[in-house]
């Protein structure tokens, strides 16, 4: 029987002084802070709101002669989500980009999770989104408030694309429904 000691290999030694120390953590900094409302918002009028309702109505109908309860439900608190959501104006929340990703509200939304950033305006409001192709919320709406998009714009280059993606088949859907069947008149 062959001798262990003679086939084992003698152990390598490691020079430890030619390792690389990890990279120094940097340090939260905030770039940049500015208060805005937490949501979209819209004083609706009396013509919205009877216009939703006989729309509503409408499908109800329908609905009741093919004998869909739930739909019917679901329509129901549609109806009421799009009241409430009209009527209650949304709280002033907190918006931070820092060094690490931007914060909303005391949530964190890292760099390493977002892709895309572009500008739009919605009910005559700018809006920022960011695009999260790997968590949920899938898009981050961002009201800007009275920020000037032209600073958030060069502290985002540095992180993320400025790039806006074509529109998807729901987002042109829902325009092209929007301009046909409008639920109030523009001012």
């Amino acid at each position: 029987m062959p001798d262990l000691k003679q086939t084992i290999q003698p152990e390598v030694e490691v020079d430890r002084t030619l390792t690389t120390s990890p990279a120094q953590p940097e340090q939260l900094k905030s770039l940049l802070v500015w208060r805005a409302p937490s949501r979209l918002f819209k004083k609706r009028d009396r013509e919205f709101f009877s216009t939703l309702i006989a729309i509503a109505f409408l499908i109800g109908v329908i609905l009741f002669f093919i004998k869909e309860w739930f739909a019917i439900v679901v329509l129901v608190a549609f109806a009421f989500l799009s009241y409430i959501y009209s009527t209650v104006e949304p709280e002033e929340i907190d918006y931070e980009i820092t060094n690490r990703g931007i914060n909303v509200h005391g949530t964190s939304y890292f760099w390493e999770e977002m892709g895309r950033f572009w500008f739009d305006e919605k009910m005559k409001q700018q809006v920022l989104y960011i695009e999260r192709p790997v968590a949920f919320p899938y898009r981050l709406v961002i009201l800007l408030g009275k920020q000037d998009p032209k600073k958030i714009t060069e502290i985002l280059t540095k992180y993320l694309l400025q790039e806006q993606p074509e529109k998807t088949w729901t987002e042109k859907a829902g325009s092209w429904l929007s301009e046909k069947v409008p639920l109030e008149k523009e001012n």
